[in-house]
Protein backbone atom coordinates (compact mmCIF):
# COMPACT_ATOMS: atom_id res chain seq x y z
CA UNK A 1 0.00 0.00 0.00
CA UNK A 2 1.41 3.19 -0.66
CA UNK A 3 2.62 5.35 1.97
CA UNK A 4 0.41 8.30 3.47
CA UNK A 5 2.33 11.79 4.38
CA UNK A 6 0.89 13.48 7.17
CA UNK A 7 -3.41 13.52 7.86
CA UNK A 8 -6.04 14.64 5.49
CA UNK A 9 -6.67 17.89 7.78
CA UNK A 10 -3.01 18.63 7.69
CA UNK A 11 -2.29 18.26 4.26
CA UNK A 12 -5.46 20.08 3.12
CA UNK A 13 -3.86 23.10 5.49
CA UNK A 14 -0.75 22.95 3.66
CA UNK A 15 -1.88 23.25 0.15
CA UNK A 16 -4.49 26.21 1.12
CA UNK A 17 -1.39 27.95 3.17
CA UNK A 18 0.68 27.19 -0.38
CA UNK A 19 -2.12 28.50 -2.53
CA UNK A 20 -2.56 31.65 -0.40
CA UNK A 21 1.20 32.21 -0.32
CA UNK A 22 1.66 31.63 -4.33
CA UNK A 23 -1.33 33.94 -4.97
CA UNK A 24 -0.16 36.41 -2.14
CA UNK A 25 3.24 36.88 -3.85
CA UNK A 26 1.75 36.94 -7.81
CA UNK A 27 -0.52 39.95 -6.50
CA UNK A 28 2.34 41.71 -5.05
CA UNK A 29 4.27 41.77 -8.11
CA UNK A 30 1.36 43.26 -10.02
CA UNK A 31 0.90 46.00 -7.30
CA UNK A 32 4.26 46.73 -7.21
CA UNK A 33 3.87 47.64 -10.70
CA UNK A 34 0.92 49.44 -10.52
CA UNK A 35 2.41 51.52 -7.22
CA UNK A 36 5.45 52.51 -9.46
CA UNK A 37 3.14 53.27 -12.44
CA UNK A 38 1.23 55.63 -10.20
CA UNK A 39 4.28 56.98 -8.44
CA UNK A 40 5.90 57.95 -11.58
CA UNK A 41 3.09 59.59 -13.17
CA UNK A 42 2.00 61.82 -10.44
CA UNK A 43 5.56 62.68 -9.69
CA UNK A 44 5.85 64.13 -13.55
CA UNK A 45 2.12 64.99 -13.33
CA UNK A 46 3.13 69.15 -12.90
CA UNK A 47 5.64 68.69 -15.73
CA UNK A 48 2.62 66.94 -17.71
CA UNK A 49 -0.28 68.72 -17.15
CA UNK A 50 1.76 72.50 -17.98
CA UNK A 51 3.05 71.15 -21.32
CA UNK A 52 0.05 68.29 -22.09
CA UNK A 53 0.43 64.85 -22.34
CA UNK A 54 0.55 64.64 -26.13
CA UNK A 55 2.38 68.26 -26.15
CA UNK A 56 4.98 67.19 -23.66
CA UNK A 57 5.65 63.99 -25.95
CA UNK A 58 5.95 65.46 -28.60
CA UNK A 59 8.03 68.64 -27.47
CA UNK A 60 11.35 68.87 -29.10
CA UNK A 61 12.78 71.41 -26.78
CA UNK A 62 14.53 70.79 -23.50
CA UNK A 63 16.15 73.43 -21.95
CA UNK A 64 15.86 73.49 -18.33
CA UNK A 65 18.64 76.20 -18.15
CA UNK A 66 16.71 79.40 -20.20
CA UNK A 67 13.52 78.91 -21.49
CA UNK A 68 12.45 76.05 -19.21
CA UNK A 69 10.70 74.03 -21.59
CA UNK A 70 10.80 70.54 -22.00
CA UNK A 71 10.06 67.97 -24.54
CA UNK A 72 10.52 64.32 -24.48
CA UNK A 73 10.47 63.64 -28.48
CA UNK A 74 14.65 63.74 -28.89
CA UNK A 75 14.85 61.00 -26.02
CA UNK A 76 12.40 58.65 -27.80
CA UNK A 77 13.97 58.73 -30.81
CA UNK A 78 17.37 58.13 -29.36
CA UNK A 79 15.98 55.09 -27.26
CA UNK A 80 13.96 53.94 -30.29
CA UNK A 81 17.08 54.39 -33.01
CA UNK A 82 19.98 53.06 -30.30
CA UNK A 83 17.49 50.00 -29.61
CA UNK A 84 15.96 49.22 -32.74
CA UNK A 85 19.98 49.50 -34.90
CA UNK A 86 21.74 47.21 -31.60
CA UNK A 87 19.22 44.77 -32.24
CA UNK A 88 19.68 44.36 -35.64
CA UNK A 89 23.13 44.59 -35.49
CA UNK A 90 23.26 41.67 -32.93
CA UNK A 91 20.49 39.64 -34.17
CA UNK A 92 22.70 37.22 -37.06
CA UNK A 93 25.84 37.15 -34.48
CA UNK A 94 23.50 35.87 -31.19
CA UNK A 95 21.61 33.45 -33.61
CA UNK A 96 24.88 32.06 -35.03
CA UNK A 97 26.91 31.73 -31.89
CA UNK A 98 23.88 29.91 -30.31
CA UNK A 99 23.78 27.39 -33.29
CA UNK A 100 27.06 26.97 -33.57
CA UNK A 101 26.70 26.22 -29.51
CA UNK A 102 24.19 23.74 -29.67
CA UNK A 103 24.72 21.75 -33.06
CA UNK A 104 28.58 22.13 -34.71
CA UNK A 105 30.53 22.58 -31.25
CA UNK A 106 32.13 19.78 -29.00
CA UNK A 107 30.57 19.50 -25.21
CA UNK A 108 33.86 20.97 -24.10
CA UNK A 109 34.02 24.05 -26.39
CA UNK A 110 30.09 24.78 -25.94
CA UNK A 111 31.08 24.76 -22.14
CA UNK A 112 33.70 27.55 -22.54
CA UNK A 113 31.74 29.38 -24.70
CA UNK A 114 28.22 29.45 -22.64
CA UNK A 115 30.32 30.62 -19.77
CA UNK A 116 31.96 33.19 -21.55
CA UNK A 117 28.44 34.44 -22.48
CA UNK A 118 27.46 34.32 -19.03
CA UNK A 119 30.44 36.20 -18.10
CA UNK A 120 29.80 39.08 -20.51
CA UNK A 121 26.03 38.88 -19.27
CA UNK A 122 26.98 39.64 -15.44
CA UNK A 123 29.46 42.69 -16.29
CA UNK A 124 28.10 45.81 -14.79
CA UNK A 125 26.96 48.51 -17.09
CA UNK A 126 29.26 51.00 -16.05
CA UNK A 127 32.31 48.18 -16.11
CA UNK A 128 31.65 48.07 -20.17
CA UNK A 129 30.87 51.74 -20.32
CA UNK A 130 34.78 52.38 -18.74
CA UNK A 131 36.08 50.00 -21.02
CA UNK A 132 34.11 51.63 -23.82
CA UNK A 133 35.28 55.32 -23.20
CA UNK A 134 39.02 54.17 -22.57
CA UNK A 135 39.64 51.52 -24.85
CA UNK A 136 36.85 51.06 -28.11
CA UNK A 137 35.95 54.40 -28.51
CA UNK A 138 39.58 55.60 -28.82
CA UNK A 139 40.37 52.66 -31.62
CA UNK A 140 36.85 53.19 -33.37
CA UNK A 141 37.56 56.84 -33.67
CA UNK A 142 40.83 56.82 -35.08
CA UNK A 143 40.96 53.44 -37.39
CA UNK A 144 37.24 53.81 -38.61
CA UNK A 145 35.11 57.25 -37.96
CA UNK A 146 37.92 59.88 -38.74
CA UNK A 147 38.95 57.38 -42.17
CA UNK A 148 34.65 57.44 -43.10
CA UNK A 149 34.31 61.16 -42.53
CA UNK A 150 37.66 61.61 -44.69
CA UNK A 151 36.33 59.57 -47.62
CA UNK A 152 32.65 61.40 -47.36
CA UNK A 153 34.84 64.35 -47.12
CA UNK A 154 36.63 64.10 -50.16
CA UNK A 155 34.06 62.59 -52.52
CA UNK A 156 30.12 63.16 -50.73
CA UNK A 157 30.54 65.92 -48.82
CA UNK A 158 26.71 66.34 -48.72
CA UNK A 159 26.55 63.11 -46.19
CA UNK A 160 28.44 65.11 -43.80
CA UNK A 161 25.54 66.47 -41.87
CA UNK A 162 23.78 63.02 -41.51
CA UNK A 163 27.17 61.89 -40.22
CA UNK A 164 27.83 64.06 -37.74
CA UNK A 165 31.35 65.35 -35.68
CA UNK A 166 33.83 61.97 -35.37
CA UNK A 167 34.82 63.00 -32.15
CA UNK A 168 34.07 59.44 -30.52
CA UNK A 169 31.20 59.85 -28.17
CA UNK A 170 28.00 59.42 -29.98
CA UNK A 171 25.61 57.52 -31.67
CA UNK A 172 27.51 55.13 -33.50
CA UNK A 173 29.53 53.97 -30.66
CA UNK A 174 26.72 53.92 -27.90
CA UNK A 175 24.38 51.17 -30.43
CA UNK A 176 27.78 49.22 -31.03
CA UNK A 177 28.24 48.71 -27.25
CA UNK A 178 24.62 48.23 -26.70
CA UNK A 179 24.90 45.90 -29.35
CA UNK A 180 27.76 43.57 -27.49
CA UNK A 181 25.68 43.71 -24.35
CA UNK A 182 22.58 42.50 -25.52
CA UNK A 183 24.20 39.75 -27.73
CA UNK A 184 24.29 37.33 -24.63
CA UNK A 185 20.46 37.47 -23.72
CA UNK A 186 19.81 36.44 -27.10
CA UNK A 187 22.07 33.82 -27.72
CA UNK A 188 21.53 32.16 -24.35
CA UNK A 189 17.33 32.04 -25.07
CA UNK A 190 18.43 30.83 -28.88
CA UNK A 191 20.28 28.14 -27.08
CA UNK A 192 18.13 27.03 -25.05
CA UNK A 193 15.44 26.78 -27.42
CA UNK A 194 17.57 24.58 -29.68
CA UNK A 195 17.94 22.31 -27.31
CA UNK A 196 14.41 21.93 -25.99
CA UNK A 197 13.80 20.79 -29.59
CA UNK A 198 12.62 17.19 -29.68
CA UNK A 199 15.21 14.63 -30.72
CA UNK A 200 12.58 12.93 -32.89
CA UNK A 201 12.53 16.31 -35.17
CA UNK A 202 15.48 16.23 -36.15
CA UNK A 203 15.82 11.97 -36.92
CA UNK A 204 12.63 12.73 -39.02
CA UNK A 205 14.46 15.31 -40.86
CA UNK A 206 17.46 13.10 -41.31
CA UNK A 207 15.43 10.09 -42.51
CA UNK A 208 14.02 12.23 -45.52
CA UNK A 209 17.68 12.81 -46.84
CA UNK A 210 17.78 16.71 -45.17
CA UNK A 211 21.86 17.65 -44.63
CA UNK A 212 22.74 19.21 -41.18
CA UNK A 213 21.94 23.15 -42.39
CA UNK A 214 18.87 21.50 -44.02
CA UNK A 215 18.07 19.70 -40.89
CA UNK A 216 18.69 23.41 -38.41
CA UNK A 217 16.79 25.18 -41.27
CA UNK A 218 14.04 23.39 -42.16
CA UNK A 219 13.54 20.87 -38.38
CA UNK A 220 15.18 22.82 -35.40
CA UNK A 221 15.00 26.78 -36.08
CA UNK A 222 10.71 26.76 -37.15
CA UNK A 223 10.59 24.59 -33.69
CA UNK A 224 12.57 26.99 -31.55
CA UNK A 225 11.68 30.33 -32.74
CA UNK A 226 8.96 30.92 -29.86
CA UNK A 227 12.35 30.99 -28.08
CA UNK A 228 14.08 32.67 -30.31
CA UNK A 229 11.59 35.63 -29.84
CA UNK A 230 11.45 35.45 -26.70
CA UNK A 231 15.34 35.99 -26.66
CA UNK A 232 15.01 39.09 -29.40
CA UNK A 233 12.46 40.96 -27.06
CA UNK A 234 14.58 40.44 -24.04
CA UNK A 235 17.42 41.80 -25.83
CA UNK A 236 15.50 44.82 -27.07
CA UNK A 237 14.15 45.85 -23.33
CA UNK A 238 17.03 45.47 -21.80
CA UNK A 239 18.12 47.69 -25.19
CA UNK A 240 15.55 49.98 -24.01
CA UNK A 241 16.49 50.27 -20.60
CA UNK A 242 20.17 50.67 -20.13
CA UNK A 243 21.61 53.18 -18.50
CA UNK A 244 25.01 53.50 -17.52
CA UNK A 245 27.05 52.65 -20.90
CA UNK A 246 24.56 54.65 -23.57
CA UNK A 247 24.94 57.41 -21.06
CA UNK A 248 28.85 57.48 -20.94
CA UNK A 249 29.56 57.14 -24.80
CA UNK A 250 26.43 58.45 -26.65
CA UNK A 251 27.13 62.41 -25.99
CA UNK A 252 23.90 63.34 -24.60
CA UNK A 253 22.73 65.96 -26.96
CA UNK A 254 19.43 67.27 -25.81
CA UNK A 255 17.94 68.01 -29.19
CA UNK A 256 16.66 67.15 -32.70
CA UNK A 257 18.38 66.16 -35.26
CA UNK A 258 21.13 63.49 -34.55
CA UNK A 259 23.86 62.55 -36.47
CA UNK A 260 25.86 59.03 -36.98
CA UNK A 261 28.66 59.76 -35.60
CA UNK A 262 27.32 62.44 -33.58
CA UNK A 263 26.33 63.01 -29.83
CA UNK A 264 22.54 62.27 -29.02
CA UNK A 265 20.54 61.23 -25.86
CA UNK A 266 18.32 58.24 -24.33
CA UNK A 267 15.71 58.14 -21.52
CA UNK A 268 17.60 56.53 -19.08
CA UNK A 269 20.59 58.61 -20.14
CA UNK A 270 18.85 62.02 -20.05
CA UNK A 271 17.26 61.49 -16.52
CA UNK A 272 20.97 60.05 -15.01
CA UNK A 273 22.44 62.68 -16.62
CA UNK A 274 20.24 65.62 -15.23
CA UNK A 275 18.26 64.25 -12.12
CA UNK A 276 20.96 65.35 -9.65
CA UNK A 277 21.21 68.59 -11.48
CA UNK A 278 18.08 69.23 -11.12
CA UNK A 279 17.14 72.67 -9.14
CA UNK A 280 13.59 73.35 -10.29
CA UNK A 281 10.44 71.36 -9.42
CA UNK A 282 9.50 71.67 -13.52
CA UNK A 283 12.93 70.48 -14.64
CA UNK A 284 12.28 67.32 -11.38
CA UNK A 285 8.67 66.77 -12.74
CA UNK A 286 9.54 66.56 -16.07
CA UNK A 287 12.52 64.12 -15.48
CA UNK A 288 10.09 61.86 -13.62
CA UNK A 289 7.53 62.53 -16.97
CA UNK A 290 10.10 61.10 -19.29
CA UNK A 291 10.58 58.24 -16.75
CA UNK A 292 6.46 57.26 -16.61
CA UNK A 293 6.83 57.64 -20.67
CA UNK A 294 9.47 55.05 -20.48
CA UNK A 295 7.83 53.00 -18.37
CA UNK A 296 4.88 52.73 -20.64
CA UNK A 297 7.15 51.94 -23.65
CA UNK A 298 8.92 49.33 -21.55
CA UNK A 299 5.51 47.73 -20.78
CA UNK A 300 4.02 47.76 -24.27
CA UNK A 301 7.32 45.83 -25.43
CA UNK A 302 7.03 43.14 -22.72
CA UNK A 303 3.34 42.84 -23.41
CA UNK A 304 4.30 42.35 -27.11
CA UNK A 305 6.59 40.42 -26.61
CA UNK A 306 4.68 37.97 -24.40
CA UNK A 307 2.25 37.41 -26.66
CA UNK A 308 4.62 36.36 -29.27
CA UNK A 309 6.41 34.08 -27.14
CA UNK A 310 2.68 32.56 -26.59
CA UNK A 311 1.73 32.83 -29.98
CA UNK A 312 4.59 30.97 -31.89
CA UNK A 313 5.32 28.24 -28.85
CA UNK A 314 1.54 26.94 -29.25
CA UNK A 315 2.26 26.79 -33.34
CA UNK A 316 5.91 25.58 -32.72
CA UNK A 317 5.18 22.18 -32.44
CA UNK A 318 3.30 21.82 -35.91
CA UNK A 319 6.57 24.00 -37.70
CA UNK A 320 8.38 21.69 -39.72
Amino acid sequence: MPKKYGSPLYRRLGDRFFSITVFSLGITVIACTILMAITLYSDGASAIREFGFWGFLRGRAWDPALKMEFGAFPFIVGTLITSIVSLLISFVPAVAVAIFTAEYSPKWLANIIDSLVNLIAAVPSVIIGLWGIFVFVPWMRDTFYMNIYMWCLNNFPSLLPFLGNPIGYGMASAVIILALMIVPYTTALTVEAINKVPKEQREAAYALGATKWEVIRMSVLPYARGGILAGVMLSFGRAIGETMAVAMLIGNNNNLPFSIFGPASTMPSVIVNEFREAVTSIHLSSLMAVGFYLFIISLIVNLIAAYIQRKFSMTAGRAV
